[in-house]
């Protein structure tokens, strides 16, 4: 890893460029930039990225190790030691220095300022600087001058700059004599701007400039004629914009967070080639349908916070609803469009016109829609494969949103009101569900049979105290709901008199809930906990302490399962259990499950705490002869410890009678994540497998597990590097589902 290790100048340039420009910048806008700078980056990106000296961020993003960035600053301070002005890239005070003095060569291919950052650190004197200080640096392409205030004129400023990045610009409109013939991308977020147009002041200079860049050239060539990025984030001044028929290239226009821009110019029909369109925040920009309309080629557009979802009536002509009633009972009367528009609430207006057929990624964050907001079929976004719904009180999942085939992506952020998510398309293969609520009310998700594998990511406070499935991964219920039959099957008897207690519980960060008893079901293991010291009276093996060790005894029937029960003491009179993790090792055929269980801790007011378990398996995992070992590791926590007083274990076999019942378990059995089925994300080691939902939703390891000593450096090291993609439902006919009863 190293900077002399690179292939070609070419890699050498672009590692240089990306050191000092473009960390933290999006990939894709990065080599847009760089490309026009004649750096080719396909190859090399790649060769970078084999050498460990650049990754991609999860958001596409060009990121670097701090380490990296020092090592590469070095190699550029090499370029000449004592006189900064002869190297090729500045950046920081060094390049407020030569800017003041004036000093700058031809060498400058690259050059960053943040006021921001050197005011912190107290200059001295004056920090206005003068327009002409580029005279020299004709071959500078890359300049970065935020917060800077500037004197003079800009006819001066190099020409051959591709990347112009001026954040907090403070004059009311981009000057007229700044050149930017040769811009691909220019950046005025955080700016005074009020308009943005191409227009001169001077008719005669116009003509004049329209004709060396027209005249002598082809009829193509126009103003701006190579920009393809342009971004005035936050430029809360901004109310017009307009002469899109002069950015022919357009491919990027970024407005987000513009609060004042009343109007986009319909000339931006004329942007064939704009593929990214961002009006997050824009919530008082007029004729929004129509221009999101006219864009017909584009591929993402972000709506983040316009207000789509406000119910509010606009009615300005009282002869245009009486049409629209007119037209609502089946007469044929003649009614403008947009007097139709005036009529409909705006949830619903927003969807009136048509979104572009040629969108991949439509973001409508922060909207205030409803269910109700969406139209019934997104069938059109035949292209969609991103699409975010965030911070909207969404109850449960548009039904439209199940039309979409080729969906990938789809984030339901802060949605606090969701309390469903049945079927989304099964195309996914990353979903991301979070809450930011105290009143947690989702209760079921339930995915497509056919699901993708999918990356999916979510936070436990979002889910409602007791009564809720997420499938395939765990599912609760109080047990006076369980079918009786069910329990049967389970081995489970004579547990009524346990159905009325309460127990206050906690997971994760959403602190303490109360709750009747209840069912728990993940990894093909059923559990239920109450206070007492009982084990029931069919829990016939029992050891004190907590391990216990056994040969499952012979029978002729076919062994499905095994009932697991222990009892906990608290100590010191403590109030709270943290459930200790259990093991269960066959030490015949060298498996061994790691479980830990859905809830973290439970509150009993003092009394002991009882967990009964039963484990469904399969046809090879246990059988009758093998040498079995149980034990229960108290997890490591501050407070909150308890003693196992005892333990103790019961066998289930398949009476082969009443073979109607064969499914009474079946729907349980077919998840896929289960003891049985597919484990291979929570194998750690040969034959050892850790059975917690963090693997699923946040694939690390938990350091207490290593600290237990229950999983091996080496075993924590492999499963720390797998990533686990959900898949609810098994597509194959396991050897649970054959072999049950």
């Amino acid at each position: 890893m190293s900077f002399d290790s690179l292939p070609s100048e070419n890699d050498k340039e672009l590692f240089k460029h990306i050191t000092f420009i473009f960390v933290r910048m999006d990939r894709n806008v990065a080599i847009t930039i760089l490309e026009a700078c004649n750096i080719e980056t396909k190859t090399g990106i790649t060769n970078l990225i084999d050498r460990c000296l650049l990754r991609i961020g999860r958001n596409n993003e060009l990121m670097m190790h701090q380490l990296v960035q020092e090592m590469e600053r070095f190699v550029v301070r090499q370029e000449s030691l004592y006189k900064p002005w002869e190297r090729s890239r500045l950046w920081g005070h060094e390049s407020f220095r030569v800017l003041k003095q004036k000093n700058g060569t031809e060498n400058v291919l690259g050059l960053t300022i943040d006021m921001r950052m050197l005011k912190k650190e107290k200059l001295h004197g004056s920090v206005e600087l003068k327009t002409n200080v580029f005279g020299n640096m004709y071959r500078l392409m890359l300049l970065q001058l935020n917060y800077v205030q500037m004197t003079g004129s800009y006819k001066n400023f190099p020409e051959e700059l591709r990347w112009l990045c001026m954040h907090g610009f403070p004059l009311k409109s981009i000057p007229s004599e700044l050149p930017m013939e040769n811009l691909v991308s220019l950046d005025m977020s955080y700016s005074k701007i009020e308009s943005f147009g191409i227009h001169y002041s001077f008719p005669q200079r116009l003509h004049k400039r329209l004709k060396q860049l027209i005249g002598s050239c082809s009829k193509d060539k126009r103003l701006l004629g190579s920009l393809k990025i342009l971004n005035l984030s936050f430029c809360e001044q901004l109310y017009s914009l307009s002469g899109f028929d002069h950015l022919p290239s357009l491919e990027r226009l970024i407005l987000k967070g513009c609060i004042g821009l009343l109007e986009v110019c319909l000339s931006v029909e004329q942007c064939l080639e704009l593929i990214l369109v961002d009006l997050s925040y824009c919530n008082k920009l007029e004729k929004l349908p129509r221009i999101i309309g006219m864009l017909k080629r584009v591929k993402k557009i972000f709506l983040n916070g316009c207000y789509l979802g406000e119910s509010q009536i606009k009615i300005r002509d009282m002869d245009s609803i009486e049409k629209f009633k007119a037209n609502s009972t089946g007469v044929n009367t003649k009614l403008d469009s947009s007097a139709i528009l005036e009529v409909i609430p705006s949830d619903l207006r927003f969807f009136t016109v048509s979104l572009p057929r040629s969108l991949v990624s439509l973001s409508l964050k922060d909207n205030n829609l409803s269910t109700e907001s969406f139209p019934m079929d997104f069938s059109c976004l035949s292209m969609l494969k991103e699409l975010y719904l965030d911070e909207n009180p969404i109850v449960s999942l548009p039904n439209c949103v199940r039309s979409l085939p080729r969906l990938e992506t789809l984030s339901m952020v802060k949605c606090n009101m969701l309390t469903s998510v049945e079927h989304p398309p099964h195309t996914l293969t990353f979903m991301k569900l979070y809450f930011d609520s105290k009143r947690p009310s989702l209760r079921k998700v339930i995915f497509h049979p056919q699901m993708s594998p999918l990356d999916f990511f979510m936070d436990w406070k979002m889910l409602a105290p007791s009564s809720f499935e997420i499938e395939g991964m765990v599912k609760t219920q109080p047990m006076e709901s369980v079918e009786e039959k069910v329990l049967c099957r389970l081995g489970w008897t004579k547990l009524d008199s346990h159905n009325d207690r309460c127990v206050v519980t906690c997971t994760g960060y959403r602190g303490r809930e109360e709750c009747e008893m209840q069912m728990y079901y993940e990894f093909g293991i059923f559990s239920t906990i109450y206070g007492g010291q009982e084990m029931p009276s069919w829990i016939t093996d029992r050891s004190t302490g907590p391990s216990i060790s056994f040969t499952i005894p012979s029978s002729p029937n076919k062994l499905t399962g095994l009932n697991f029960c222990f009892v906990q003491t608290p100590l010191y009179l403590s109030e709270s259990f943290y459930l200790p993790l259990i093991k269960i090792s066959n030490i015949t055929k060298n498996l061994t499950w790691i479980y830990q269980h859905y809830l973290d801790v439970v509150y009993l007011g003092g009394k002991c705490l009882t967990l009964l378990s039963h484990w469904m398996f399969g046809s090879n995992e246990m059988e009758c002869g093998d040498h079995v070992t149980i034990t229960i590791t108290q997890r490591k926590v501050p407070d909150g410890d308890a003693v196992t007083k005892e333990c103790g274990v019961s066998f289930v076999y398949d009476d082969g009678e009443n073979k109607v019942e064969e499914d009474v378990l079946g729907y349980y059995k077919s998840w896929n994540h289960i003891i049985g089925g597919d484990l291979t994300g929570f194998q750690s080691t040969t034959g050892e497998y850790i059975l917690k939902k963090s693997r699923i939703l946040r694939p690390y390891i938990d350091t207490y597990l290593l600290n237990s000593g229950n999983l091996s450096e080496e075993g924590a090291r492999l499963i720390k590097d797998k990533q686990v993609y959900f898949k609810a439902l098994s597509q194959r006919k396991s050897a649970v589902m054959e072999d049950g009863p």
